[in-house]
Formats: structure tokens, C-alpha cells, sequence
């Protein structure tokens, strides 16, 4: 591996590994708070990333894909699992748990925008090292948020709008989650993929998801002094 390359793995790697156990980490705290101990119980309401990270979902997946140059990037962490009949009112508490997450994440990307301000007080190796840690840290935690909030289960998305649906319409939408992954995994890589050979624009999904994310984050950086 080149210095270019480690340089690249090192400055993504702590950023996406602290977005993933922040965002599973709220999940299990914002359960706990609201009456499931089944988290708590097992050790996911921890910021150890021991405890959140899939090796080669979080850092070996999407660490080929980065340098294989791929035009999108897609990983996950191991999900915290959350009974939800176990919740005080568990149709309104999943809304809340399932929230948390991205949340969290939004929450993360803020906060790296605020610490530029101190990069100019670091001598330069540090700086630039620091800077572009929280580029990423900015851009990951972004995306992440914005990804999971997409209405489909088992996405955070898919059960807020399955927790504010009335039943007769949440039901239908619940019985997705089986087929979530294979669905993402279609609008997001396989179609692109396939308009692309007929020459044709498949990404209206990844569009989506970018525009947001552009409008996100100098919408952050506007807030924090950055713009």
C-alpha cells in the first residue's frame, strides 16, 4: 500500500467508525430511556467500537471501495437490537429510537464544523491532518444521517414512517424490511450500474441523497461560521 493510500484510510477510518458507533449507540441509549433494557443488557449502549463495528461491513467494505475509486461508498455496523414492544408507547417510543441515530449523526456533523476553528492554532502537519479528518468527519456523518432517514425499512427512515403511518398504511410498509437491503441495494447500485450500459439516468436515488447532503452541510457550515 502506498503512503498516498494509507494517508487515504487513515483520514476516512476514524471518521466512519465514530459516525457508526455514535449512531448505534444513541439507538440503544434512546431505547433504554424509553423502557428496553435489551441494549443496555447485552453492551451496546457503549462508544467502544468494538462493540458496534462489522469488520468488514464498517472498515473493509467500505475501504475498497474507496480506493478502488467506486462511485459510491456503502457500508454498515452491526445493528443494536431493540424489542419495541418492550417501549412504553411503542409505536411513538420506535419513532424516537429509530431517530436517534441519525440524530446523533447530525449532531456529530456540527460538531466537526465547529472544531475547524481551532485547526489554525495546530502547526501545520497537524492541521492539515486534523482538517481533513474533519472534512470527512463532516461529510460521513452527513450522508450516514441523510442515508438512514431514506423510507424504507430496516432503515431509521423506514420505521419513523412506519411509527407515524396509521396502521392500515404503516402494515404494508413494515412488511418491507425484509426486502430493505435488496431495494437499497437496487436504487443505489444496481440501477446506476444498468443505465449507465443503455446510456440512460438511473440515479435518481444518489442524486436525491447528494443534493440534500450539498444543501446540508452549507446549510451547517453557514451555522457555524464556515461560510
Amino acid at each position: 500500500m502506498t503512503g498516498n493510500a494509507i494517508y487515504l484510510v487513515t483520514i476516512w477510518a476514524l471518521p466512519v467508525i465514530i459516525a457508526v458507533t455514535f449512531h448505534e449507540a444513541a439507538h440503544g441509549f434512546a431505547a433504554h430511556l424509553l423502557g428496553d433494557d435489551t441494549a443496555w443488557r447485552l453492551g451496546r449502549v457503549s462508544l467502544n467500537p468494538l462493540r458496534h463495528v462489522d469488520p468488514f461491513g464498517t472498515v473493509l467494505l467500505p475501504g475498497m471501495l474507496l480506493l478502488l475509486h467506486a462511485p459510491f461508498l456503502f457500508g454498515y455496523a452491526k445493528p443494536v437490537p431493540v424489542d419495541f414492544g418492550a417501549l412504553r408507547r411503542p409505536r411513538r417510543d420506535m419513532v424516537l429510537v429509530a431517530a436517534a441515530g441519525p440524530a446523533m449523526n447530525f449532531a456529530l456533523a456540527v460538531l466537526a464544523a465547529l472544531a475547524f476553528h481551532v485547526t489554525s492554532y495546530l502547526p501545520s502537519p497537524a492541521s492539515q491532518f486534523l482538517i481533513d479528518n474533519l472534512q470527512n468527519a463532516l461529510i460521513i456523518n452527513v450522508v450516514l444521517g441523510l442515508f438512514n432517514l431514506f423510507p424504507i425499512p430496516p432503515l431509521d427512515g423506514g420505521r419513523i414512517l412506519v411509527g407515524i403511518l396509521p396502521l392500515r398504511l404503516a402494515m404494508p410498509v413494515a412488511r418491507l424490511e425484509p426486502y430493505g437491503l435488496i431495494i437499497l441495494v437496487g436504487l443505489f447500485i444496481v440501477m446506476p450500474l444498468l443505465g449507465a450500459q443503455f446510456g440512460l439516468n438511473f440515479n435518481a436515488a444518489s442524486h436525491a441523497l447528494a443534493s440534500s447532503a450539498d444543501s446540508t452541510i452549507s446549510e451547517i457550515l453557514r451555522m457555524t461560521g464556515n461560510a
